[in-house]
């Protein structure tokens, strides 16, 4: 293991564009203070995901990125790749693989810039490592392996993403949206960015909303994408659809306040185990042998079929059997 180093080392992250990747990201930072003592750590993030840097303790500095997800705009990213040369940082670590991503660090001038070799881009980074998937399958290992030096390996036990909350912050969403929990509150999260594959059906949403409703009050919570499927699965049962009703700073506040958690693989999956809330994951198209929720309260449920993972956006079978066969009661089952 490489030891602590007491000379002063500033360090940029460009960060995913996920936000569930943002999360899986944070064991990273955790591994990178605990190698430099004078570390100053920033983190290159789009304006979606820069809520969640500023609930890790690890960020010095969010630096807003304002590129689109995909936008290459050359001089746009020369322009903040000048601003930030004048930071003098002395390394930047590339998270995502493409070339777009390692541009900005390379006009910043930044001396060390690692990541792994991706899209056309090794000589744009000059620490550019080959990955070896099937030694570190989990995203969050691919990210925190980029923590120590080339040809080492990665240090465990990882640590778990952790962010914290605002009491004061989340009475002050409570206060707005008028809500008035008399029970313990149960947070479905029934988006999934990436696709349809991703989404427990609303049926399912709702049936298991009305099973639960003796006992807890029900928020469903997610983007304003996930406003019409909100509306679906509340029009079925006794559940208060916020989606699109909050920011991500909000929904955070508001996760932290349930006793439960049901979610989809996505963001605010990652987000509900960063929080420690107690949850089910339900894994469908994708698997959690990549993208698991990092928590010990974290429960999984996936049928495992033969079929899935596939990966896709959409079901490619046109049966998806690996959610609409999920059923509530097998959710019940595994309630903690």
């Amino acid at each position: 293991m490489p030891a602590i180093t007491d000379s002063p080392r500033k360090i940029l992250i460009v960060s995913p564009s996920w936000v569930g990747d943002a999360v899986m990201a944070q064991p990273l930072f955790k591994r990178l203070r605990e190698r430099y003592k004078h570390l100053v750590l920033d983190v290159l993030a789009p304006p979606w995901c820069a809520p969640l840097y500023s609930r890790m303790k690890e960020i010095d500095e969010v630096v807003i990125n304002p590129l689109k997800h995909g936008e290459l705009k050359l001089w746009k990213r020369y322009r903040l790749g000048s601003v930030l040369r004048k930071r003098h940082y002395d390394q930047a670590i590339v998270l995502p693989n493409s070339l777009k991503s390692a541009l900005i660090p390379f006009f910043a001038s930044i001396p060390v810039r690692t990541g792994y070799i991706g899209e056309m881009r090794k000589g744009i980074l000059n620490d550019a490592r080959k990955l070896s998937k099937s030694r570190y399958p989990l995203m969050v290992e691919r990210f925190a392996l980029l923590a120590e030096d080339r040809e080492k390996s990665l240090r465990r036990p990882l640590s778990y993403p952790s962010l914290f909350s605002d009491p004061v912050k989340a009475e002050a969403t409570v206060q707005r949206l008028g809500l008035e929990p008399k029970k313990p509150v149960a947070v479905f999260c029934p988006g999934a960015e990436y696709g349809p594959a991703k989404r427990w059906p609303f049926e399912h949403f709702s049936s298991l909303a009305e099973r639960l409703a003796e006992k807890y009050e029900i928020w469903l919570i997610g983007s304003e994408k996930d406003r019409e499927i909100g509306e679906a699965i509340s029009s079925r049962c006794d559940a208060i659809n916020l989606c699109g009703l909050t920011n991500l700073d909000e929904a955070v506040d508001l996760i932290s306040l349930s006793s439960l958690v049901i979610s989809n693989d996505s963001g605010l999956m990652h987000v509900a185990a960063a929080l420690g809330r107690p949850m089910i994951a339900i894994y469908g198209s994708s698997s959690p042998g990549f993208t698991p929720p990092l928590s010990e309260k974290a429960k999984i449920v996936s049928l495992n079929l033969p079929c899935s993972p596939c990966f896709e956006r959409n079901c490619p079978l046109g049966h998806f059997d690996c959610m609409r066969k999920l059923t509530p009661e097998i959710i019940i089952e595994s309630l903690p």
